[in-house]
């Protein structure tokens, strides 16, 4: 495996590129081989500083805001045929700096967002309703009256380490649709990804300050979640720094929407042909070595189906090649840095101290001495009160739980303080349907759905997998106020 270096890139605001202030840069490591493949700046308070001043010049004076739906989508979609153009570079990078798979990365990664972000801007914004009439009412008088639909304001937009293009352009997408500006703050781990989309600004011919990208620490976050000029906030990560930003956010009264953490169970009813579900089931754990929060990474099972379908994914993990992600013939590729598998190794031992077995994996991939590679590792005998069915592990870690019934499928299916996704499968699916209907979650896929992420669909969790949605006009509406409008007639 080797790592090619990349240019290094200045942060981007005010529509250029600068060294920002600090003297503590950011060291950019390809996981697979721990090798430098870049040097970006440390955004620092000051840098955040200037960048949501940027970003809150273009909102009350810029042209952005101001402009028709029609006006913002004609330059949305320059930008959407600026990504496709550059889609195999980002595909190259997303696996060189995030550590994907091609196979994910092509698709998932890189091509879905792409695709998205097309249709928000071809299809979505300018079939949106902005303005709507509002029924007549009489009392002194006759008066009417609209609801006008109009932009938050400066958005802040903070983003994970696990699928960093998607979040960038599934936050930056609706929120520049919507007319707001932004100041998109990405993950340390992946700042490369979000860079870059500086340059496809420029190319597309966005107003300066409109875009504005940076990277940072903890203190840049919070610099981000409480400064007074930000108007709206869009975080994705785990619960435990969700509630912080929500508790920042509060300071000054901004609208906070969250995208965290799942522990999503995928549901195996008795009727299944287990033929059908064994792509679901490992995939609901070995993807992207495990770091996606809707992933389904515990597998409920009726107990009668219990025993082949353990069988089964252990001869199927057999077959998972784990190592260099820029080989299409690997299955799985490594975690993003050490520390995230350190913490993945310390929930594995968790678990085996709870009493629960390891049917397959638990250890590092004896084959490869460079990376940040682990096993993919299946436990059974697992009850859903331990901490390895409860805590999201954010590695390649699934559980099995045996169930005797639908109803108590729902039930260990919904106590979880998680409510991300999760997964119904059944040969009758009107009694798929009605169990997931019974679950407590943004997302359900009943048997195995299809045509992968649907750009129509709302994505968020319900409990402490978050609060509002992304993707499409549900996404788009986040990033909006209402305004009602009423005047006498005659």
């Amino acid at each position: 495996m080797t790592s090619t270096p990349l240019a290094t890139r200045g942060l981007y605001i005010d529509g250029g590129w600068t060294d920002g202030t600090g003297d503590d840069p950011i060291t950019v490591l390809n996981p697979a081989t721990e090798e430098a493949i870049a040097e970006v700046p440390q955004a620092t308070v000051e840098d955040i500083d200037a960048a949501v001043g940027a970003a809150r010049r273009a909102f009350d004076e810029g042209p952005w805001p101001a402009m028709t739906p029609t006006e913002r989508a004609r330059i949305l979609a320059k930008m959407a045929d600026e990504l496709q153009r550059r889609r195999a570079e980002l595909v190259e990078l997303n696996i060189t700096e995030a550590g994907c798979t091609r196979l994910i990365s092509e698709y998932l990664q890189v091509g879905t967002p792409i695709d998205h972000f097309s249709d928000l801007a071809t299809r979505v914004l300018p079939q949106f309703t902005f303005e709507e009439p509002v029924r007549p009412i009489i009392g002194h008088g006759i008066g009417q009256g609209v609801v006008v639909r109009e932009p938050y304001g400066v958005a802040g937009l903070i983003t994970a380490f696990n699928f960093p293009f998607l979040l960038n352009l599934a936050k930056l997408g609706p929120a520049l649709a919507a007319g707001c500006t932004a100041v998109l703050k990405c993950s340390p781990y992946t700042p490369l990804e979000a860079l870059i989309l500086g340059e496809i600004a420029d190319a597309a011919g966005l107003p300066p300050g409109t875009v504005n990208i940076v990277t940072g620490d903890v203190a840049a976050g919070e610099a981000l979640t409480r400064h007074p000029g930000v108007d709206i906030l869009s975080f994705t990560g785990s619960d435990t720094v969700g509630r912080k930003v929500y508790a920042q956010g509060a300071e000054t009264v901004k609208k906070v929407v969250l995208e965290l953490g799942g522990k999503s169970a995928n549901i195996i009813l008795d009727d299944t042909d287990l033929d059908k579900v064994m792509e679901s089931v490992l995939g609901g754990f070995i993807t992207h070595a495990g770091q996606g929060c809707a992933l389904q990474t515990r597998i409920l099972v009726h107990q009668s189906l219990h025993d082949e379908l353990v069988a089964r994914i252990v001869g199927g993990l057999g077959f998972i090649s784990v190592g260099d992600p820029a080989d299409p013939a690997n299955l799985m590729g490594p975690l993003i840095r050490d520390v995230q598998r350190r913490r993945v190794e310390e929930l594995i031992a968790t678990g085996v101290q709870e009493g629960a077995q390891i049917a397959y994996g638990g250890g590092r991939p004896a084959h490869l001495d460079r990376g940040y590679f682990l096993e993919p590792t299946l436990f059974v005998g697992v009850d859903n009160g331990m901490r390895i069915a409860q805590e999201e592990f954010f590695g390649p870690v699934g559980v099995v739980i045996p169930f005797r019934d639908d109803d108590e499928a729902v039930r260990i299916a919904n106590d979880s303080r998680f409510g991300l996704s999760g997964g119904v499968w059944s040969a009758d699916p009107v009694r798929a349907v009605g169990v997931a209907r019974r679950l407590r979650t943004g997302m359900v896929v009943i048997n195995g759905g299809g045509g992968g992420l649907n750009p129509n669909s709302p994505f968020g969790g319900y409990k402490y997998s978050g609060i509002g949605r992304e993707f499409g006009g549900h996404g788009l509406s986040e990033y909006l106020q209402h305004k009602a409008l009423q005047w006498p007639i005659g």
